[in-house]
């Protein structure tokens, strides 16, 4: 039990949240001064409507979290209070905050899960079903983003020189789209279809000699795959349209609080909104594959370079800034804040048990 809370803590050391804001804030404030543009503040109005905006921004963000918290209430059929779910969630959003968008908080999130009182193999289904539910609305919503606003209006024609080759943002989402569709469709056959299967099939792909070191993790997730399909095994079709419902209202909560944003800082029409809606989506992926932790340096360059098309000229690095001050930076200090309160709880509950 001390060796694992040992393990947890190494998470949230100074370094591991110091090393996310200063890639954040170098990036932001090397985009700041270059595209810095003072007339384009002057065109700001400091109005009802901005303050409007403003605080629909953050209205979305706490609908946001909201909506996990309740979506952890349904996987665990409620054994886990308001109040302790909001302690998973923060703790959840702190790991995935400091770790590679494409490594994620899973683990650290099982563990979590795992020590209100909610079996291994119950933390493993949560945490996996999670992951399948949030790339299921993402598969969803871009063939309806891209009929709405048009294929045309929502790729940029931004292109990025990497290995010598050049690609257009249009080309690097529809490999990582093609790829995330691949991976939910397999492991949507393991978790429903045929675990047994999928753990033989990949403990076979991984006894291949250039992948031989990682074959005990590869058992090691294929073990998880069985666990989650036992653990979901007969719920009803309640249990899954709730919590399919509430995945949707959380990301949709994520993505407008960038609307608001920007609705706050310029005038959009209606049709903008659907393109600025569907632009997130596309940039999504190119956070999803971010070597950085959370995205950091990544999200703030990108943010103009999808987004900057319906802001006045030097107003997007600056909008970029405030998106992740709102939605990013302060999950790291409320992570921190939550930690303490969380092991003295349950180290308190362990020692009654």
């Amino acid at each position: 039990m001390a060796s694992d809370f040992t393990q947890i803590s190494k998470y949230f050391s100074p370094k591991r949240v110091a090393i996310p804001i200063v890639i954040g804030f170098s990036v932001a404030l090397f985009l700041l001064i270059r595209d810095f543009n003072p007339d384009s503040f002057s065109k700001i109005n400091i109005n009802f409507q901005f303050f409007f905006y403003l605080f629909l921004a953050i209205f979305f963000l706490v609908l946001r979290d909201f909506f996990y918290i309740l979506r952890l209430r349904i996987l665990t059929d409620k054994k886990i209070s308001w109040k302790h779910a909001f302690q998973v969630i923060m703790l959840w959003e702190f790991t995935s905050a400091i770790t590679p968008s494409v490594v994620g908080g899973s683990a650290v999130a099982m563990f979590i899960i795992h020590q209100d009182h909610i079996s291994l193999g119950r933390s493993t289904a949560i945490v996996m079903i999670t992951a399948i539910m949030d790339e299921l609305f993402y598969i969803i919503a871009v063939p309806v983003a891209v009929i709405i606003a048009g294929a045309n209006n929502v790729f940029t024609s931004a292109s990025f020189n990497t290995f010598g080759m050049n690609f257009h943002t249009q080309e690097i989402f529809w490999i990582g789209y093609v790829f995330i569709v691949i991976l939910i469709f397999i492991l949507s056959l393991g978790v429903f279809v045929s675990p047994n299967g999928f753990k033989s099939f990949i403990t076979r792909i991984f006894r291949v000699k250039i992948l031989r070191k990682w074959s005990a993790k590869s058992e090691h997730f294929g073990d998880e795959i069985i666990l989650t399909s036992k653990q979901l095994k007969g719920k009803p079709i309640k249990f899954w349209a709730s919590s399919f419902g509430v995945t949707m209202l959380s990301w949709t909560s994520r993505f407008l609080v960038v609307n608001a944003l920007i609705a706050a800082f310029s005038t959009v029409s209606a049709a903008d909104h659907t393109l600025i809606f569907g632009r997130q989506l596309i940039m999504w992926v190119i956070l999803l594959i971010s070597p950085t932790p959370g995205g950091s340096g990544i999200a703030e360059y990108f943010f103009p370079v999808f987004l900057g098309d319906f802001l006045p000229n030097g107003i997007a690095p600056t909008l970029a800034f405030l998106w992740r001050l709102l939605t990013y930076y302060p999950y790291l200090f409320v992570g921190v804040i939550v930690f303490p309160l969380w092991v003295k709880r349950v180290i308190k509950n362990k020692s009654k048990t």
